[in-house]
């Protein structure tokens, strides 16, 4: 009978792997055994059927979630060496390596620390160390108190030690609970900071004093009546900086994740930047529908039509197309401010079919492969074209699709960037892997360029006019980007 590389080298003795802190040999089978040895040669076996044979990445994925196991893990290795664009650069021993940090820590963080979990020997083969990584961890989980929430913990954090290690913004591994209520709702306390969560959570070091509210969503902040412009100066008592870093701790209480369960409510400091008040109030976070729209549009003074996105997902577009359509109907615009400030990422259709309103014939980004031979992106010309002098608002929240959209405008010289540079969140558009339990994994399969072949990925688009939105303004109802772009557009006439 056929058999694989692994179990021949687990019965010959020549695979060894950690076991107590130390390295362990696994004997012939007709030498003497412990039972401790017969157990860790037993995990092992199983070990090598999961890890051996094709890549098994992306699976249909269940009626309802399942619990995180060796096999979802599995999986997700698999994504990482088949569906990330950077897979040939990457030390699969250092992906392993992360993952079981992940794993670890979260151990240690639970007071539940094993004195076997122990990173086993990687020799360099891709076959054998999978083996022994899934054999260690097998063992280690085993032992674990009889805790599914403790057991889910280990293995979601696992996946995300070696998600981490990719050091990607658009690499992440999502796992959520269904969301009760009707589509459109979400969870969360209502509102959105500056810095923006979707960028402090990657990338921390990005994050400038004060946090302040960006904008209010509904739900429990417009029921305790909370405004943008705030100052939020603790959470839960704590100040969320501290010697000038952003508290992550902070930012996950001010962002949290649905789990079904009853969660605990949220003390927050707020300071009023103008008068220099200190108020104190608590929110506990639930599902909502949100009151904000992702397009609104509305006519300003010399007849100047102003367009706010709040994403660009599925449909964005043609809901800002068509508000530029109803207020022609009326008026006769003679410019277009679009605001794209505090706007996250999208679709990148949606931004190729806005972009292409203003501009046709043009190449507005790559996306490149690992051996740099990259593709063109072009405008798409069947987009009729709006005629209209065009202003941008950008900020430090503007990410991902939004990064996308502004390179473009600046490269092809669409109209004047106002405002701050972006987030600088744009590795590439993100293909989605369905897991085995219920969860997703994001992967680029491409890093994107501009359209001048620069790199916008950490770096951010930067403004033509400097304008930042601070607190104070929002506060007072100040814009002074909006006021410089009305300018711009008022002296091109």
């Amino acid at each position: 009978m056929k058999r694989s590389l692994l179990t021949v080298l687990a019965c010959t003795g020549i695979l060894t792997l950690a076991t107590s802190g130390a390295a362990a040999t696994v004997r012939p089978e007709s030498a003497p055994r412990s039972e401790a040895a017969a157990r860790t040669e037993a995990i092992l076996r199983t070990g090598a059927a999961m890890w051996t044979g094709a890549a098994t990445c992306g699976s249909k994925p269940p009626d309802q979630p399942l619990a995180t196991g060796l096999s979802t893990i599995k999986q997700a290795y698999d994504c990482i060496f088949t569906g990330f664009y950077g897979r040939g650069r990457l030390d699969r021993r250092a992906v392993l390596a992360a993952g079981f940090a992940g794993l670890t820590e979260e151990l240690n963080r639970r007071g539940a620390d094993r004195p076997d979990a122990t990173m086993p020997p990687m020799t360099g083969n891709p076959t054998t160390d999978l083996a022994a990584f899934a054999a260690v961890y097998e063992r280690v989980v085993a032992d674990l108190p009889d805790d599914a929430a403790l057991r889910q913990a280990v293995a979601g954090a696992t996946i995300k030690g070696m998600v981490g290690s990719l050091h990607d913004n658009h690499s992440q591994w999502r796992r959520r609970a269904q969301l009760p209520g009707k589509p459109g709702d979400v969870y969360g306390l209502g509102f959105t900071t500056s810095p923006g969560y979707s960028i402090t959570y990657r990338a921390p070091q990005k994050a400038v004093a004060p946090l302040f509210v960006n904008a209010v969503q509904g739900g429990p902040a417009a029921a305790a009546r909370i405004r943008p412009g705030e100052i939020v100066q603790s959470v839960n008592g704590a100040p969320v900086f501290v010697d000038g870093v952003l508290s992550s701790g902070a930012m996950n209480l001010l962002n949290p994740e649905y789990s079904g369960d009853r969660p605990d409510p949220v003390r927050l400091a707020l300071r009023d930047p103008s008068t220099g008040r200190v108020r104190k109030t608590t929110l506990r976070p639930k599902v909502f529908t949100p009151t904000t729209r992702p397009v609104t549009a509305r006519l300003l003074d010399g007849d100047v039509a102003a367009i706010k996105l709040t994403n660009f997902q599925p449909g964005t577009a043609d809901q800002a197309l068509a508000a530029i359509a109803e207020l022609r109907a009326d008026k006769k615009p003679r410019g277009l401010i679009l605001d794209l400030r505090g706007t996250n990422g999208g679709s990148p259709a949606e931004v190729v079919k806005l972009l292409s309103s203003f501009v046709h014939g043009k190449v507005h980004s790559y996306d490149c492969a690992p051996d740099d031979t990259c593709t063109p992106n072009r405008t798409d010309d069947a987009v009729p074209l709006l005629g209209l002098p065009l202003a941008v608002l950008i900020d430090g929240i503007c990410a991902s699709a939004c990064d996308a959209f502004s390179v473009a405008v600046k490269d092809l010289k669409v109209g004047p960037l106002i405002g701050a540079r972006t987030s600088g969140m744009v590795s590439g558009s993100a293909r989605m892997f369905a897991l085995d339990d219920g969860s997703t994994l994001s992967l680029p399969a491409a890093y994107q360029v501009g359209a001048n072949r620069e790199l916008i990925n950490g770096i951010g688009v930067a403004p033509d006019h400097y304008l930042p939105l601070t607190a104070k303004d929002l506060r007072e109802g100040h814009d002074p980007a909006m006021a410089k772009a009305l300018s711009l557009l008022s002296a091109a006439r």
